[in-house]
């Protein structure tokens, strides 16, 4: 099976030959009919297997020129880097065509994203809360939209863009085509397709958790953190082959603490990437990294979802995710386009539970390998990684309410006053043995 096989047009068919692309990979030459043929599609993908041009090109083929210049077609991603790689690939396909593709994302100026929307478009590329700002506004005009792209859709939802997506849906014109693709297919993922989706029919590439046979996968015992920075230092020291590394890294503080660690060593060859970052500070380090500046940038999960290098050499999880559907995604970075990857975990004592987890899902296991002898075994430890001193709490029982005594110490004999209402009479009596009175009172005339 070749690109000319496909009912592709020959500004699609020159443009892949100008990219050196001569053969669809499975997901592109499964799914390419069954867009075709207007169904609604659910593509089962993961990372590196090719299913961007797996939508874009049929979607594409279907394209026809139109003087109202608002989007035919709607994709949507999760991730500002995602938005800026995809626009990358429309405008690689159609460079014969008279296509206009703009891409929007929130954390920037609205304004001239607004504006570029308004002056027409062909193919918009979206994150979903700048899409929906753009729809309220009055800037979207969604009525000419004839085919919606839904890509990293379980990323998109873990993110929490349920609410956005859902309120999309409800927007777009009822009579469209809707294609979604996903590594996984959760059940939040079973509910969005089951309430917008008609009859979709189901492609999967490669089932989840399939290793990828291009990528040789090994383990490192690793004791702590320390010990992980000793022994990346000593990989990327001697060996000589590891040009591109992806180090990935499970939260924004450890990517932090890991950079400030290695970037002594490597001046100027190392980035890290991590939703804290600006904008412009992500894109020029995905930029570096793609030519060769760095040697190797550390990154979080979601952020390294926009990263497409098509040459990385090695994938290094200096953590094990805890999901193990992450770590498909993560390897899956490295051997892409038919080319060899290496793939290399380090695993402490308390992630061995993580790294049988991703066995199981894959149905492999990890070969592990010895640690060098002249790697530096570290016995100092992270906050996090210190064992935590629980103290004892000793509960005493009180006395039930009724059998406790008073709160009070008994009163003194001459404090225990009682007031006692005294008529004159009797103080009288008292005082003088015999009844007192004060005289007769006369009655005036």
């Amino acid at each position: 099976m070749i690109f000319e096989d496909l009912n592709l047009s020959t500004p699609l068919l020159k443009a892949l030959s100008d990219l050196g692309y001569t053969t669809p990979t499975t997901i592109q030459h499964k799914i390419f009919s069954v867009i075709m043929s207007g169904r609604d599609v659910c593509g089962i993908a993961q990372t590196g297997t090719g299913k961007t041009f797996a939508y874009l090109l049929p979607c594409l083929r279907l394209w026809k020129y139109a003087k109202d210049r608002s989007p035919q077609v709607l994709i949507m991603v999760p991730t500002r880097e995602l938005v800026i790689q995809v626009v990358e690939e429309v405008k690689k396909l159609s460079a014969y065509m008279n296509l206009e593709v703009v891409g929007v994302y929130g954390g920037v100026n609205m304004k001239p994203q607004a504006l570029a929307v308004e002056n027409g478009l062909d193919v918009l590329v979206a994150t979903p809360g700048r899409l929906l700002d753009l729809a309220l506004n009055g800037s979207l005009k969604t009525k000419n939209i004839k085919r919606l792209v839904i890509d990293e859709v379980d990323e998109m939802l873990n993110l929490g863009f349920r609410t956005q997506l859902q309120r999309i849906l409800d927007i777009l014109p009822p009579k469209r085509q809707n294609l979604m693709f996903s590594a996984t297919i959760t059940e939040d993922v079973e509910k969005l397709i089951d309430t917008y989706f008609k009859d979709p029919e189901r492609v999967e590439a490669a089932p989840t958790g399939t290793p990828l046979e291009n990528i040789n996968q090994y383990v490192y015992p690793t004791p702590n953190f320390y010990t992980k920075v000793n022994l990346l230092e000593l990989l990327l020291a001697q060996n000589t082959e590891m040009t591109k590394v992806l180090i990935f890294v499970a939260t924004k503080k450890m990517a932090d603490q890991l950079f400030d660690q290695l970037e002594e060593k490597y001046p100027g060859i190392a980035g890290v990437i991590h939703s804290n970052k600006e904008q412009n500070h992500r894109f020029n380090t995905v930029n570096r990294f793609k030519d060769g500046t760095y040697r190797f940038i550390i990154a979080t999960d979601i952020v390294a979802r926009g990263i497409d290098v098509s040459e990385v050499t090695h994938v290094i999880n200096f953590d094990t995710p805890d999901v193990a559907e992450a770590y498909i995604h993560r390897i899956g970075r490295t051997g892409r386009a038919d080319k060899k990857g290496i793939a290399i975990t380090f695993v402490a004592k308390y992630e061995t539970e993580s790294m049988d987890a991703i066995e199981a899902l894959m149905n492999y296991q990890v070969p592990v390998l010895p640690l060098p002898e002249d790697l530096v075994i570290s016995e100092e430890l992270t906050d996090d990684e210190k064992p935590q001193v629980k103290m004892k709490t000793y509960l005493i029982a009180l006395p039930k309410k009724e059998l406790s005594g008073p709160a009070f110490h008994e009163k003194l004999k001459k404090n225990q006053k009682v007031n006692i209402k005294i008529s004159h009479a009797d103080k009288m009596m008292a005082k003088y043995g015999k009844p007192k009175t004060r005289g007769q009172k006369t009655k005036k005339r």
